[in-house]
């Protein structure tokens, strides 16, 4: 789509920048002379929500450059580089190859928002020229990608951000440090969503143009064929610009919408890498050429004792279910979409809890007027201080992110049950392994497993059984197990 050009004064006079940055939390103290030079791959889209933010940094605080733009479409990168020029006073290079970005040693960091099956390469490449990397969501395209990613990092010492913009909203660490606090019982359950509707059909709003031609985009180097990324095909415009309808790029809602979700509830939480995945949903209104379903639900179970669902309709946006974490004393209920600034405490009866002091409440946080900037502004910050650990979405929450959803995905094509074990970060089909597990600790009276970070003992996690239940159990040789 074109792209607006407005003057750097223009720009200053009218950007919010300023205040949305005094609303972003404090990640780390920078070199006011540090100066990150970025290269864009991929600058269609989403892309170019983080030019704006990577423009509105350099004429802030003139934290970035905007040094190099990359797309496989011509016209992308020529009117991104125009807009650019326009609002920072300085044009970046352009190219078509994104390994001219890697090569060139002055660039510091890569933004990378190209379609989900080049990630992976792109990354791992990115990270082995030594170079930082923000890479929008989802992680990968598959789940062994996924591990591979996260492996790469933690071997590289760089600093990466996955692009899951809400995690940059302190109402994640606020619940969390309530839930390992024991404030809402046994962690038990999430919920949450992403409901959309659409009279075109879920991502057919993303307009094709007569200019998008096989002389005006490289679909070579879209594709990826030669690398394994994607299968040999003609030319088609609707595969370039809504690829997110089609399995070889994307994975519809699953990795472009519950990934948002999942990855948040695994922050609140402190949950990562799920224990067993099962999936379901269907094509069931758009059946407009695409492959990805139009309905679907997530179901994943974790080793701590937690239950994990995100479920959605791309054809009905006006009643979706709230985001919510469910205690056995208490839960947190956020409502819909991402914006959060707090939640409601909502609490068990007393006679469950056995403690009248725990009470239902609205619990003020405080937000982010603009997440997408103050995530991006999260990278840079740590990227300058060479501190990965600053980023407020980090590989191993964009890998566990992504090994729920696309192991739902797979159930769903594959009809088939996935348990992933956590400490090999390897995935198998599903057995009466998982039931048989909580059935033996219930048999032997175990007591309950919580999230990670967990500090408050066996806070809201027993129970108080009656004395009728003694009465309970087998009798062996006709005795009674109530004299025993």
């Amino acid at each position: 789509m074109p792209l607006e050009t407005v003057s750097r004064r223009d720009f200053l006079a009218t950007s919010a920048v300023g205040a949305a940055l005094a609303s972003a939390p404090a990640v780390a103290q920078t070199n006011a002379n540090s100066r990150l030079r970025l290269g864009y791959i991929g600058v269609g889209g989403r892309a170019q929500t983080h030019i704006h933010s990577g423009c509105d940094l350099y004429n802030v605080d003139g934290s970035v450059e905007i040094a190099t733009v990359c797309d496989v479409f011509n016209r992308y990168r020529d009117e991104t580089a125009a807009r650019v020029a326009a609002v920072t006073g300085k044009s970046p290079a352009k190219t078509g190859d994104y390994r001219d970005i890697l090569a060139d040693k002055s660039i510091d960091a890569v933004v990378i928002a190209t379609p989900d099956h080049w990630h992976a390469k792109q990354t791992i490449d990115a990270l082995q020229a030594g170079k930082h990397v923000y890479c929008e969501k989802p992680m990968t395209h598959s789940v062994e990608e996924a591990i591979r990613v996260y492996k790469a990092w933690k071997e590289s010492g760089l600093v990466m951000q996955v692009g899951v913009q809400s995690t940059s909203l302190p109402v994640w660490g606020a619940i969390n440090e309530r839930i390992n606090a024991g404030g809402f019982g046994k962690i038990l359950q999430y919920q949450t969503e992403y409901f959309r509707n659409s009279d075109l059909g879920q991502w057919r709003y993303y307009k094709l143009a007569e200019d998008m031609t096989p002389k005006n985009i490289d679909w070579k180097m879209f594709l990826g064929a030669d690398l394994g990324l994607a299968p040999q095909m003609p030319f088609d415009r609707a595969k370039f610009a809504q690829w997110r309808c089609y399995w070889d790029f994307g994975a519809g809602m699953f990795t472009d919408l519950f990934v948002h979700r999942t990855t948040s509830m695994l922050k609140a939480t402190g949950l990562r890498f799920p224990g067993r995945v099962v999936g379901a949903g269907g094509i069931y209104l758009e059946y407009d050429g695409r492959g990805v379903p139009d309905v679907a639900t997530v179901v994943a179970d974790f080793d701590e004792g937690v239950q994990g669902l995100v479920t959605a309709t791309m054809c009905s946006g006006e009643t979706p279910i709230k985001q919510v974490i469910r205690g056995h004393h208490a839960s947190a209920v956020l409502g819909v979409g991402e914006g959060f600034s707090g939640y409601d405490f909502v609490a068990e009866r007393p006679q469950v809890t056995h403690d009248s002091s725990i009470v239902s409440e609205r619990v003020k946080v405080g937000g982010v007027e603009n997440s997408s900037l103050a995530h991006f502004k999260n990278f840079v910050d740590a990227a300058v201080a060479g501190r990965p650990e600053l980023v407020n979405c980090s590989p191993e929450l964009g890998a566990a992110a992504m090994t729920v959803v696309k192991l739902g995905s797979r159930s769903y094509r594959e009809g088939k049950v996935f348990h992933f074990d956590p400490d090999n970060l390897t995935y198998s089909d599903g057995s009466s392994a998982w039931a048989d597990r909580w059935e033996k600790m219930s048999a032997e009276g175990a007591a309950p497993r919580h999230v990670p970070g967990w500090t408050a003992g066996d806070k809201g996690s027993v129970l108080f059984p009656s004395e009728y239940q003694k009465l309970a159990g087998p009798w062996v040789n006709g005795k009674d197990p109530a004299d025993a």
